[in-house]
C-alpha cells in the first residue's frame, strides 16, 4: 500500500501529542503540589497520616486466621500499626472521606470502613508522648508533645485560645468571640440566662474550637458535650479531651446528631460557622428537635449583626420567629432566645414552608437518620421534661424521670438500677483499687449506659461520664439527659467518633451485648474488633473494667494478653446475686521502638 503524503502538522501529530502529555503531566504536578502545600485539602492529607499499610486491604483469610488465633489466646501480640497512625481515626479518616460529595458537608461525616478493610493493629502513642496532666491542671495546660499541632497556637494565640509555651500548650480560656476570656463571656450570658441556681444543666457547644467554653461552664455545674468536626490538623477535640472536657467528633451534615430529642438545657454557637437558614432552615429544625422546650439557644458571631450578612441574620430571626422563639436579648454581635414550652406556633405562614412532623415520627431516632425538613413535635414525648418543669440540679439526678416509663415498669427499673450501680461502684472503690477517687482518672466511658447509674454513682468524684447507649438497645439516652448527664447514640459494630487516647476508664457491662443480635443471638462483629476498638481510644496507663459471665471474662482475658493489656479477675461484689466476673485492666505504656539514624 502506497504512503499518503501528510502536510507537516499531521505528520508530526505523535510527536505533538508526546509534548501536550508531559506538558499536561508537569501542570498537573504543579497543580497538585499547590493543593498539598497551600490548601486546607493538603493539611487533611497531611492530618490522616499517609496510611499506605492502613488503607491496603490485608488478605481476608490472614485477618479471619489472625482473630482465631487472638480469641483462642495463641497469638502473643497483636502488632502496632505504623508510626504515622497515632491519630487514626477509622470513622473520620480524610483520605477516605475526600472522595465523597460535599453537598451539606456529607464528606465529614461518619463514614466507616468495613470491618475487613479496618486494620488489625494497635495504635502507638506518638514519639515524645507524656502520660497526661491531670486534672484540673489539665484545663490549663498540657503537653505539647501528646498533640504536636501548632495550627490553632499560630492562628488564635491573639484571640486566647492557646499558646506553645516551654514544653506545654496552654489555656488562657479565650475564643474568638470571647478573646477576653469564657468567664467574662458567660458572666454577660449570666444577665439574660439562669446560668446558675440548677435550672440548667446539660449543654450542647457546637463547633467548640478547644472547649473553653464548656470547660468553664463547669464551674457553673453546667455539663457540656462539645462537639467539632475532625479538620486539618487543628485537633479542635482531640485538644479538649486532653484538657479533660467532655467532647467528641461530630458534623452537623446529613443526618441527626446522635442524641435523643430534648436532650440540651442550652444549646450554644460561638462562631460556630453553621448555616442555620440553608436548606429550608433544616439546621435549625435540628438544633430546635434537640434542645428541651424551655431551654435557651445562644448564637455568637455571624451572621449575628455580622458585616455583609444581612439577609443571613434577617432570615435567621425569621425562621426564630416561625418557631415562636422568643428573643431574649441581641447584644453586640450575640443573641440570646428562649424556646417556647410547648409545641410550636406552627403551622403558620412561613417563607420556609416549615412544618410540623408527623405524630408517627420519632423524634429520638437518631443513629445514621436523614435529617427531616419538619419541626419536631413535643407531644410525640410524653412527660415532663420542659426546662422549669424538670427537677432543678442536683435533684434531677436521683429522680426517676417521666421518660423512664417508655419502658415497662421502667420507674421501678430505673430505682433498683440506681440501687445497684451505687453498691457496684462502691465495691469497686473499696476492692478493686480503681483510682476512681484520685486525680488519675478524668475521662470515662460508660459503653453501655442503659439509665447511666454507673455515672450518676460517680457524682462526688472529679470525672465526667459519656454514656454510651448502643443503637440496637432500648432507647434510654433520653432518661441520662433527663437526669442531667450526658451521652451519645452508638454501634459497637463501629469505632467510636473519638481520637485515639482520649479516654482514663472505659467501663462496660455485658461487653458480649454489644455485638450480638439480641433476637437470633448471633454475633454482628468480632470482638477482639472491638477490644482493638477500645485499645485505640483508651489511654497508657488507663483501666479498662469489663463485667460478664465467667465465659466471657475468660475470652476477654485471652484477648487482653494479646493487645498487651495486664489484667485481672474478681469476683462480683457480695450483694450481687448475677452470675458475673469482673476482668480490671491496665493498658501498658508501650512505645515504638525509635527509628535508626
Amino acid at each position: 500500500m502506497g504512503h499518503v503524503n501528510l502536510p507537516s502538522s499531521k505528520r508530526n501529530a505523535r510527536q505533538w501529542r508526546l509534548f501536550d502529555l508531559v506538558s499536561a503531566a508537569f501542570l498537573a504536578a504543579v497543580v497538585l503540589l499547590f493543593i498539598l502545600v497551600f490548601t486546607p485539602f493538603g493539611n487533611s492529607l497531611a492530618s490522616s497520616g499517609r496510611h499506605a499499610l492502613l488503607q491496603s486491604t490485608a488478605d481476608p483469610k490472614q485477618r479471619h486466621r489472625m482473630m482465631a488465633l487472638v480469641e483462642a489466646g495463641h497469638q502473643q501480640t497483636i502488632e502496632s500499626c505504623p508510626a504515622d497512625a497515632v491519630d487514626y481515626m477509622p470513622c473520620e479518616d480524610p483520605r477516605r472521606n475526600s472522595q465523597l460529595s460535599r453537598e451539606m458537608n456529607y464528606y465529614r461525616e461518619r463514614h466507616c470502613p468495613l470491618p475487613e478493610e479496618t486494620p488489625l493493629c494497635l495504635i502507638p502513642p506518638p514519639e515524645g508522648y507524656h502520660i497526661s496532666v491531670r486534672w484540673p491542671e489539665s484545663l490549663h495546660k498540657i503537653w505539647h508533645s501528646n498533640m504536636p499541632h501548632n495550627k490553632i497556637a499560630d492562628r488564635k494565640g491573639h484571640q486566647g485560645w492557646m499558646k506553645k509555651e516551654g514544653l506545654h500548650f496552654i489555656f488562657p480560656g479565650g475564643g474568638t468571640m470571647f478573646p477576653d476570656g469564657a468567664i467574662q463571656y458567660i458572666e454577660k450570658l449570666k444577665q439574660y440566662i439562669p446560668i446558675a441556681g440548677g435550672n440548667l444543666r446539660t449543654a450542647l457547644d457546637m463547633g467548640c474550637g478547644v472547649a473553653s467554653f464548656g470547660g468553664y461552664l463547669l464551674a457553673e455545674d453546667i455539663l457540656t458535650l462539645s462537639f467539632a468536626p475532625r479538620d486539618s490538623h487543628k485537633s479542635q477535640i482531640q485538644f479538649a479531651l486532653e484538657r479533660g472536657i467532655p467532647a467528641f467528633v461530630a458534623m452537623l451534615g446529613t443526618r441527626r446528631l446522635p442524641f435523643p430529642a430534648f436532650s440540651f438545657d442550652l444549646v450554644h454557637c460561638s462562631r460556630c460557622l453553621i448555616p442555620f437558614t440553608a436548606y429550608n432552615a433544616t439546621y435549625f429544625i435540628e438544633v430546635d428537635r434537640v434542645l428541651r422546650p424551655g431551654g435557651y439557644l445562644v448564637i455568637s458571631g455571624p451572621p449575628v449583626r455580622w458585616p455583609k450578612q444581612d439577609k443571613e441574620w434577617a432570615d435567621l430571626q425569621a425562621v426564630a420567629r416561625a418557631l415562636c422563639y422568643g428573643l431574649i436579648v441581641v447584644d453586640g454581635n450575640t443573641v440570646v432566645w428562649k424556646k417556647p414550652n410547648g409545641d410550636s406556633c406552627l403551622p403558620n405562614q412561613n417563607e420556609f414552608g416549615l412544618e410540623l412532623c408527623d405524630e408517627s415520627d420519632d423524634p429520638s431516632y437518631a443513629w445514621y437518620f436523614k435529617l427531616k425538613k419538619c419541626v419536631s413535635r413535643t407531644s410525640t414525648v410524653k412527660g415532663e421534661y420542659a426546662v422549669g418543669m424538670i427537677s432543678k440540679w442536683p435533684e434531677r439526678l436521683s429522680k426517676a424521670p417521666s421518660r423512664a416509663n417508655l419502658m415497662k415498669n421502667g420507674i421501678d427499673a430505673f430505682e433498683s438500677d440506681t440501687r445497684r450501680w451505687a453498691r457496684r461502684v462502691a465495691y469497686y472503690k473499696k476492692s478493686l483499687n480503681l483510682k476512681l477517687v484520685t486525680p488519675a482518672l478524668r475521662n470515662i466511658m460508660d459503653m453501655n449506659a442503659f439509665f447511666g447509674g454507673f455515672a450518676a454513682a460517680l457524682l462526688s468524684d472529679p470525672v465526667w461520664v459519656m454514656n454510651v447507649v448502643p443503637a440496637h438497645k432500648p432507647s434510654t439516652l433520653g432518661v441520662i439527659y433527663d437526669r442531667g448527664l450526658i451521652g451519645v447514640y452508638h454501634d459497637w459494630c463501629e469505632p467510636f467518633s473519638t481520637y485515639p487516647r482520649t479516654y482514663d476508664l472505659i467501663h462496660v457491662d455485658a461487653i458480649e451485648s454489644l455485638i450480638k443480635d439480641s433476637v437470633s443471638g448471633k454475633s454482628r462483629c468480632n470482638l477482639v474488633d472491638l477490644m482493638v476498638e477500645i485499645d485505640r481510644i483508651i489511654r497508657p496507663e488507663g483501666t479498662v473494667v469489663i463485667r460478664d459471665s465467667p465465659e466471657v471474662i475468660d475470652k476477654v482475658g485471652r484477648m487482653a494478653n494479646a493487645i498487651r493489656w495486664t489484667a485481672t479477675v474478681h469476683e462480683k461484689e457480695p450483694e450481687s446475686h448475677g452470675r458475673e466476673k469482673i476482668l480490671v485492666a491496665t493498658k501498658i505504656f508501650w512505645k515504638l521502638p525509635s527509628a535508626s539514624h
